[in-house]
């Protein structure tokens, strides 16, 4: 009787083992991807040059060149470039230049919506492009007076361009461009 228990409890210990042991596939709760960013606080930005303009305090700006900077947000993998030339009677150049720049996007992009930018106060006109698709840049800008000042900005992320991916990141870097667009005025 006693081998009967015996083995009674072991095949009982052997099929408990066996049966907590399956290997049942579980699908996954479904999830989005949050990025969530700080909300941004502009500071103004003022050194040397002949302009002005407010930037977020979480980049980190950096002159590379005469009056030309490189706006660094390492979270966000990206840097926005802006770039000051003084016009000399050249300003047909810069122009075409500057749209020559956005519409080379246009092979990868879906879509380049231009938006004028308009400030007689301060005597600031321009261009918002706003590049939709997988193009390496999403967003670029120029201002001018016209007469003596011209600057140019566009973003490009460390990344390859996969507008899905970088979407949250490159909404709120576009809104930073926008700032520093409406914010700048000429010393």
């Amino acid at each position: 009787m006693l081998n009967k228990h015996v083995l009674v409890l072991l095949l009982s210990t052997l099929l408990l083992i066996t049966a907590g042991c399956k290997d049942d596939v579980v699908p996954k709760p479904s999830a989005q991807l949050r990025l969530d960013y700080p909300e941004a606080a502009y500071v103004p930005f003022e050194n040397h040059c002949p302009f002005v303009f407010g930037m977020n305090d979480d980049a980190i700006i950096k002159e590379v060149d005469q009056c030309s900077f490189t706006i660094d947000y390492p979270k966000m993998k990206a840097t926005i470039y802006l770039t000051y030339k003084p016009v000399t009677g050249n300003i047909n150049d810069f122009l075409r230049d500057a749209q020559t720049l956005t519409y080379k996007h246009v092979i990868k992009a879906d879509d380049i919506l231009e938006q004028p930018f308009i400030n007689p106060r301060d005597k600031v006109y321009g261009m918002f492009y706003q590049v939709q698709g997988n193009a390496a840049t999403n967003a670029q800008f120029y201002v001018t007076d016209s007469t003596k000042h011209f600057v140019t900005g566009s973003v490009y992320f460390y990344a390859k361009p996969n507008f899905d991916s970088v979407m949250p990141a490159a909404s709120y870097i576009k809104n930073d461009m926008r700032m520093i667009m409406q914010s700048l005025h000429w010393k």
